[in-house]
């Protein structure tokens, strides 16, 4: 069952339910609320303001009524309102979902954000189609704003979970060149797709580029080289680069030492 005829089920189901709710609401009204010039409409706002903001929907059916009351409620809610609900629905791994309900936002005429557009490239990415998530990109600076690190960092993921790590790479010198400095995550997303395909020299060159920018490095980086140079039956390297870890306090754990142990395995 697709997303619109899911949505017009519950929507159906929800009318009814915001109906009865709505005459409790107004059972339930307080004398000082009134008095103070509160609205029922405002009171609505709020429970949905704060139930967006709470993520208090249990499952994806619950979080696309909650969408079509606030794409029905006027005035609208705020974008901020929708940012939190399509974040949500987004962490539930629901990316294609949320891809319906920003063209749907779009053509109620609700213009996105910098943030709905940063949550659209981030489902784009998740579904291996990088190269839109890169046309979001463009629309984001064709608008006048900056793309922070976050943005580029999931541009950056995007490319290496298609196995573009040429261009993921292009992308972290370009991001270096005009003037971004890439992060942990960054280095370390790169890192990670080096090593599954083999290309181990050039995850211990960013790890040594990491170093120079005194960025900080953790056992899941060290890990992910180490583990990758015992599969290359490099060990002797990876013993070395152990020994590099600890020496900088860095305390290894069980990811580290089954790579090795299988490694020495491996090597006797």
């Amino acid at each position: 069952m697709d997303v619109r005829r899911r949505r017009r089920r519950h929507w159906a189901k929800d009318s009814d339910f915001c109906a009865v709710k709505k005459e409790n609401e107004r059972k339930e009204c307080t004398v000082a609320e009134l008095n103070a010039g509160v609205s029922l409409n405002t009171l609505i706002h709020i429970e949905l303001r704060d139930r967006c903001r709470s993520r208090s929907f249990r499952n994806l059916d619950d979080a696309l009524a909650l969408f079509d009351r606030m794409l029905h409620m006027h005035p609208l809610p705020s974008i901020v309102d929708f940012n939190q609900l399509l974040g949500a629905i987004a962490r539930m791994k629901h990316h294609s979902t949320v891809i319906t309900l920003i063209k749907e936002m779009e053509l109620s005429g609700i213009a996105p954000n910098v943030y709905v557009l940063s949550v659209l490239i981030n489902c784009f990415c998740h579904l291996n189609w990088v190269d839109f998530g890169f046309s979001i990109l463009a629309r984001i600076l064709k608008l006048g704003f900056q793309p922070d690190c976050i943005i580029l960092n999931t541009l950056v993921k995007g490319l290496c979970l298609e196995s573009k790590i040429v261009e993921a790479v292009k992308l972290v010198n370009k991001m270096e060149n005009i003037g971004y400095k890439p992060n942990t995550v960054t280095y370390g997303t790169v890192m990670n797709c080096l090593c599954k395909i083999g290309k181990t020299n050039e995850a211990v060159g960013l790890l040594r580029k990491m170093e120079e920018r005194n960025l900080e490095l953790d056992v899941v980086l060290y890990s992910t080289i180490i583990d990758s140079l015992c599969k290359g039956r490099l060990v002797t390297e990876a013993l070395t680069l152990f020994s590099e870890m600890t020496n900088r306090g860095i305390q290894p754990d069980v990811v580290t030492y089954n790579s090795l142990i299988q490694g020495l395995c491996n090597f006797g």
